[in-house]
């Protein structure tokens, strides 16, 4: 089978496709034949700083993917061959609070993750796909949508009513954009370019803010919000945003931290001040997306997709993520 692998070199010249066996499924596991990933920044990050991450070996890239179970392993009882299945970002997280134990089963990580032909993976670490979703659809969820539906309903614990800032257009925010869209809650979206603000007003969003041309976009916020704050923050952009994104919420709200684009300093003071509730969010349990899953299904949400790439152009997947001209998810279909 082919398989990309995090190999020598460095930047994204380190993915290298090589040749494998097809692996066999053990005792609880399946063996998945890839139809479709999606990409992470994540993913690209682990790529060109394998070493950093303690990638010391040849490690299969990405977590996130959906395909066709092949084969099943000695006491699997809940697939058989035929299923179609999308794999779970943590392969030991089933529910409950995350662990260090949990966390070493990240895909595309601490272990092998889904870009190759055939994959194999826990009976706990999958999910059936409902037959509203696509291959290429149901790839996009593991990740972004898992950590968007957490960090919103969750342990955001939004409801109808409440409002969200939700910062950029990467597949994060535009997931919790459609989720927070059918849950009734009101949106505030920030981005350099107003081409992406008026595609995210078309899936609903309520308020826009290019922060270009507001570079003091918590301001924005708390005039659109009537000086009161919003609710929930979904915080991809890491400490060079945070301080404001704390300016933005309101006294006694929330602040989802899942992202590290940005670098800076943050003086806790306001944290404090306005008792705002600061959490760290790392994707979510199988039961966690499950949930979503069911949510999606019966919500008819079509993930968005900006471009899908061919498995053996893989590369241009993650150098059009590094452009960061994407809006949503990238897609690498398998033929």
């Amino acid at each position: 089978m082919k398989a990309y692998v995090i190999g020598e070199g460095s930047g994204l010249e380190a993915l290298t496709l090589i040749e494998r066996d097809v692996p066999k499924p053990g005792p609880g596991e399946v063996l998945v034949r890839m139809k479709a990933n999606s990409i992470n920044y994540r993913d690209l990050l682990t790529i060109k700083n394998a070493g950093a991450r303690g990638i010391t070996d040849q490690r299969i890239p990405n977590s996130d993917g959906a395909g066709v179970i092949e084969a099943v392993g000695e006491g699997v009882t809940r697939y058989q061959a035929g299923d179609r299945v999308v794999g779970c970002f943590f392969q030991n997280w089933v529910s409950g609070p995350i662990t260090e134990k949990t966390m070493l089963s990240a895909l595309g990580g601490p272990i092998d993750g889904v870009l190759a032909e055939y994959v194999v993976l826990k009976e706990q670490g999958v999910l059936p796909i409902p037959d509203s979703l696509s291959f290429e659809q149901a790839a996009t969820l593991p990740c972004a949508a898992v950590t968007a539906w957490n960090c919103l309903i969750e342990k955001g614990e939004a409801k109808a009513g409440d409002t969200a800032l939700l910062l950029g257009t990467g597949g994060v925010s535009i997931f919790a954009q459609q989720i927070a869209k059918f849950c009734g809650i009101q949106t505030i979206v920030t981005s350099s370019s107003d081409e992406k603000l008026a595609r995210v007003k078309k899936l609903g969003a309520r308020t826009l803010i290019n922060y270009r041309d507001q570079p003091e976009w918590e301001n924005a916020v708390l005039d659109a919000t009537n000086g009161r704050g919003v609710d929930v923050v979904i915080e991809v952009g890491g400490a060079g945003t945070l301080a404001k994104s704390v300016e933005a919420v309101r006294i006694g709200g929330t602040v989802s931290l899942v992202g590290v684009l940005t670098g800076g300093t943050i003086d806790p003071t306001s944290i404090m001040r306005k008792s705002v509730k600061l959490q760290g969010i790392y994707v979510g349990p199988q039961d966690m997306f499950a949930r979503l899953i069911r949510a999606i299904d019966y919500n008819e949400l079509n993930p968005v997709i900006e471009e899908t790439v061919a498995f053996d152009e893989a590369k241009d997947a993650y150098r059009l993520m590094e452009s960061g001209q994407h809006f949503g998810k990238i897609v690498i279909a398998f033929s």
